[in-house]
Parts: structure tokens; C-alpha cells; sequence
């Protein structure tokens, strides 16, 4: 692993405009000084999703995304930030030094590259013990599934033995720390019962991220063992909620869409089928973090889970989350067969292929699941089930989708359309107004500060200072850093203010001094939505207001920071009392731009 210095790192992210970079992957439109366009990260049909080429950053306005360019790659394409530089610096056409590291520099390594080399010896260990005379049996088992030697390369299929410490010290000698194994899920160290592997006796499926990095392990147990399958827990490579098996291959498949399967052999099976494009979710629930990272990729998704009653139960579930996030979720019908592998294997491929073609419409799918809770015997029981398709179709926001809709169920079920019409008229002038679909808690995130009014002059300021870096001279007469109250704030001022003496303000570069889960912040800091302003004179009286604002919130503070007899505090609450009084007085004299 590479270690580059900051002046190396500026001239990467200089040379790469964030507009061609994120244009890559997202439609901008140029707005004023702006380019916008629909959010990657959530779902939405107006764009609230602003790139700045002036500042090089980006921010949503709808769920609080936002950074630079290497912010950009990491949450888009799960790139390291080793990966952003080389991937950056090669479209630059920027050679990059190679540095060889020692030993000591390697252990000092970012942790999350160490975790990954470490699951790929992980995973080479298991592929080779497959193959030895210890891992006949789970061999075995594979063939027996009717897998090719082929498909058990692909997918990387290997073995954990009985022994329960073999990985443990496979990996001990390879230079790795207890520390850094025992965060690596892999094993599990007690004081008591020593290091010990959290797989045996299992066959083993690599779990890889969507750039083909191996982030974690699922086992299937060999006999009766409990639980029959096993998940590597999350760690700083394997979130759960943002990896889908299977799918560092079917995001290049030339196929149609996506389909969505239950579990990994179900994945395999299609695979080795011809059906390049199916994945799986992870022995977890489905995620609106999946059928976001899904919506990078494709439209439609085909749901394949299991024809029994808990499948059917994890479709309902799913088609909803899949929706919300702009998706067209479609089933696949495998009656009397319950999962894609039993129905390939008695039907073939080319049954399962018109079966997709063949496949159910997601709303009418939800709608027939939904009889069994009536009795089309009774008279009333019926109009309520009639009722209820109603209301489903109300949620629809654009009257000619829900004419077609109703169209289809109409010709499902028989009723008149006269009739549902009457209905849905009926219906809908009873009904309190819908708002929009809301978005997910997961990815809308509103950050309430703890008081508005106080943060809010402070945020407005940092973001003019972006825009016009002009009036700095003339505002830091007046305003100090020690007068940002808010501690994160006042981290960034510290910054902006040392950049802007140097006369070059780098928003960019700033985001990039903070670890990545707070850059989306940091960028909104700098995207706040100023009011368009005319004159010179109602620019001078904005700024004037924002800077007794910030005086007053300070003088505010310290007030409420005074203690008993405290003759610090007290002599500061005095000087900033008068500093305020004459800051009232004051005019503003900004030059023309």
C-alpha cells in the first residue's frame, strides 16, 4: 500500500473536475453557477443534487450526501481511498509514485486495506482446502448440488476443516496481529479459551464487494450442525446493508435487469445456468441500502425468493423498499418448485427464461396476496377487498398510471371499470391529502442542530466565504474564529480563515481534512442556499445582520458560560458587551465585485 503526500493529493483532485467526474455517473444539467441533477443516493424526481465546479464539491439538498470528488468514489463505488487516488490519477494520466513499505509501515497500514488482504488469504486458504483430502466431504456436497469445477472457481466455493484453530494460525503466520484478526470476524479470541476460527466444518462462500474485493465469508455447515448457515458479522469492509452476493459480477451482465434471490446457491445455480445477472442479499433483511445500490445498475429487478410462505412474505417486503428507491420489481412465478435451483434443475434454463418473461407485476402480485384476507362470498367482504384496491392505487401519484392500473385489475378480476371508477372518485374526496412517498430514515438525513438560530448565521457565513471570497478582508475586522461557537464550525473557520490569508480558499481540500463519515456535513456547510441579492447596499446590510447575529450568539454564550465570581469570564462578558454596542454602529463598506 502506496502512502501519498498532500500536495500529491491536491494535484490529483485538482486535475480531475468533479462535474466530468460525477457527469460519468450522473445527468447534470448546468443551473447558474451549479450543475444539478437526481440524487445517486436516494430516490427522487426532482433534482436536489448540487455540484459545485467553483468549490469541486457536491451536496444533496434532499438527503444530506455530499464531499468532494474522493467522497464521491467511496460512497458511489465503494473505492478505497487508495483506489479513488490510482483510479483518479490514471484519468488524469498522473503517474503515481511506487513506494515499497516495511513490515512495521504495513502493520501502521489503514485498517480497512489490512482487513482486505487479510480476507483474501482467508479466502485462498479455504479454496485450497477444499481441495484437500480434508475437504472431500463439503467437495462432495458441491457436486452432489450438480456444480461444475467451473462455477466452484468462479465463485471462489472453499472449505474451513474441523480443526478450530487452523485459520487462526494459517493467518498468524502470515504477520498478522491478534488485534487486527479479532476485528476481522474471523476469529475469535477469549482469554479463557484462547484463538480459536469462527468457521469449521463448513463450506465457505466469499462474499465480494462490487469491485470484486473479497469484504466477508458465508459457511454452510457439513451435517446437522446449527445454524446451518453462517455470516461473517460487519466490519469496516462488510456492511450487510451495502453488499449484494454475487453482484461484482452481475453489474457487467448483458442481461435485462437484476434478479434477486434468497441465498447463495440459489445465485450460483442461475449463474452457472446462464443467468449472469442474479444476486443475493446477505442473511439479512432487505435494505433500502441494496435496492439503492441495485439502482446503480439497472431498472427492473425480478424477484426469485422461495414459493413457500416465507418467501412470499420477504417478496411483499421487498417490493415496497424497491419502489421507494425508483425500481420496477417484477416476481417470478416457480409453482410447484421452490427455489431457482430446484426449477432449473427439473425444468432447465430455457423455462426459467420465459418464466422471467412471464414475470408478475409487483402491484398486482401485493393485490393477490392480499385475498386471503377476504370472503369474496359475502357481499361486503368483497367490497372491502375492492376498496382496498382503491386506496392501493391512490398512492399512485400520476393519474395516467393510475388508469393503467386499474385497467389490468379490472381485466383480472372482471369488475367494471365504470364501476371502480365510481369508487375511486368516492374514495379519494374522503381522503385527507397525500403527501409525496417519504423517503427512508436511512437516507434522509435531516441533522436537527440543537439550536438553529445559533448555527444557522454561522453556516450562512462559512458558505459566502465560499462564494465570494471577496468580503473576507472586510469581515474578519469583525468576526474571529473564537466567535464560531459551534465546535465543528469553528474547526472549518479555522481552516477557511487560514486558506483565505493565504488568499486561496480549497473547499475540496478542506472536506478532505475530516474522516468521511462527517464530509457530507462539512460539504452542506458549505452549500447553504443564500437569498439573491441586488445591491451593494443590501448586501453590506446582510452581512452586517449575520455579524451581530454571530457577536450575540458569542456574547450569549459566555453570558451563560459565567460562574461564581469567575473573573475570566466576567472580564470577557464585559469587553464583548462593548465590541457589540459598537459593531450596532457600524457601516460596512464593501468594494464592487
Amino acid at each position: 500500500m502506496a502512502y501519498y503526500d498532500d500536495e500529491l493529493v491536491e494535484q490529483v483532485r485538482d486535475a480531475n473536475n468533479i462535474v466530468d467526474v460525477i457527469g460519468s455517473y450522473v445527468k447534470l444539467t448546468k443551473k447558474g453557477s451549479n450543475h444539478v441533477g437526481l440524487c445517486p443516493f436516494h430516490n427522487e424526481k426532482t433534482g436536489s443534487f448540487s455540484v459545485s465546479e467553483p468549490k469541486q464539491m457536491y451536496h444533496c439538498f434532499g438527503c444530506g450526501a455530499g464531499g468532494n470528488v474522493f467522497t464521491f468514489l467511496r460512497e458511489y463505488e465503494n473505492f478505497s481511498f487508495q483506489e479513488s487516488m490510482e483510479y483518479l490519477a490514471g484519468r488524469a494520466g498522473i503517474q503515481l509514485p511506487v513506494k515499497a513499505i516495511t513490515k512495521e509501515q504495513k502493520r501502521e497500514a489503514d485498517e480497512r486495506q489490512l482487513l482486505l488482504e487479510m480476507n483474501r488469504e482467508a479466502a485462498t486458504y479455504f479454496y485450497k482446502q477444499l481441495r484437500e483430502p480434508n475437504g472431500t466431504s463439503a467437495m462432495k456436497y458441491l457436486l452432489n448440488r450438480e456444480l461444475t469445477n467451473e462455477t466452484i472457481h468462479k465463485f471462489g466455493l472453499g472449505y474451513s476443516n474441523k480443526t478450530s484453530n487452523d485459520l487462526y494460525q494459517f493467518l498468524k503466520k502470515k504477520g498478522y496481529s491478534d488485534f487486527v484478526l479479532k476485528d476481522s470476524g474471523l476469529v475469535t479470541i477469549d482469554e479463557k479459551k484462547g484463538a480459536y476460527d469462527k468457521f469449521w466444518n463448513r463450506v465457505m462462500f466469499p462474499i465480494m464487494d462490487a469491485n470484486s474485493h473479497v469484504v466477508g465469508f458465508g459457511g454452510r455447515v457439513m451435517g446437522e450442525g446449527e445454524p446451518k448457515y453462517l455470516n461473517s458479522p460487519e466490519t469496516k469492509v462488510f456492511d450487510k446493508s451495502r453488499n449484494l452476493y454475487g453482484l461484482n459480477i452481475a453489474r457487467t451482465s448483458r442481461r435485462k435487469g437484476l434478479l434477486l434471490c434468497e441465498g447463495y446457491m440459489d445465485v450460483i445455480a442461475l449463474h452457472q445456468a446462464g443467468f449472469d445477472n442474479a444476486i443475493a442479499s446477505l442473511g439479512t433483511a432487505f435494505t433500502q441500502g441494496h435496492a439503492n445500490l441495485m439502482k446503480r445498475y439497472v431498472k427492473e429487478v425480478y424477484l426469485t425468493f422461495d414459493s413457500d410462505a416465507a418467501g412470499v412474505k420477504a417478496a411483499l417486503r421487498a417490493i415496497p423498499i424497491l419502489k421507494e428507491s425508483g425500481l420496477v420489481p417484477k416476481i417470478i412465478h416457480m409453482e410447484p418448485y421452490k427455489d431457482p435451483d430446484d426449477y432449473i434443475k427439473a425444468m432447465g434454463a430455457e423455462a426459467f427464461g420465459k418464466q422471467i418473461e412471464q414475470a408478475e407485476n409487483a402491484f398486482l402480485f401485493q393485490i393477490r396476496k392480499s385475498e386471503d384476507q377476504y370472503d369474496f362470498r359475502d357481499p361486503q367482504s368483497k367490497t372491502e377487498f375492492q376498496k382496498n384496491i382503491i386506496l392501493q392505487l391512490l398512492t399512485f401519484k400520476e393519474e395516467i398510471e393510475r388508469n393503467n392500473y386499474l385497467d389490468m385489475i379490472c381485466d383480472f378480476y372482471g369488475y367494471p371499470r365504470d364501476s371502480m371508477m365510481k369508487l375511486m372518485s368516492s374514495l379519494s374526496s374522503n381522503m385527507p391529502y397525500r403527501s409525496d412517498p417519504k423517503l427512508s430514515t436511512e437516507y434522509r438525513k435531516e441533522k436537527k442542530k440543537p439550536d438553529d438560530s445559533t448555527v444557522k448565521p454561522q453556516q450562512l457565513l462559512l458558505t459566502w466565504f465560499s462564494d465570494e471570497p471577496e468580503i473576507y478582508p472586510t469581515v474578519s475586522k469583525y468576526i474571529q474564529v473564537e466567535d464560531f461557537t459551534d465546535p465543528l464550525m469553528q474547526q472549518v473557520a479555522t481552516m477557511v480563515y487560514e486558506q483565505l490569508d493565504n488568499e486561496k480558499l480549497n473547499p475540496a481540500g478542506i472536506i478532505d481534512a475530516f474522516p468521511q463519515e462527517q464530509q457530507g456535513q462539512i460539504a452542506e456547510l458549505f452549500s447553504t442556499q443564500l437569498q439573491r441579492i441586488e445591491t451593494r447596499q443590501e448586501k453590506e446590510k446582510a452581512l452586517k445582520d449575520i455579524i451581530l447575529r454571530i457577536k450575540t450568539n458569542r456574547y450569549e454564550k459566555t453570558s451563560s458560560d459565567v460562574g461564581n465570581g469567575d473573573l475570566t469570564f466576567l472580564t470577557q462578558l464585559v469587553e464583548q458587551k462593548k465590541r457589540l454596542e459598537e459593531l450596532q454602529k457600524i457601516d460596512l463598506h464593501l468594494s464592487e465585485r
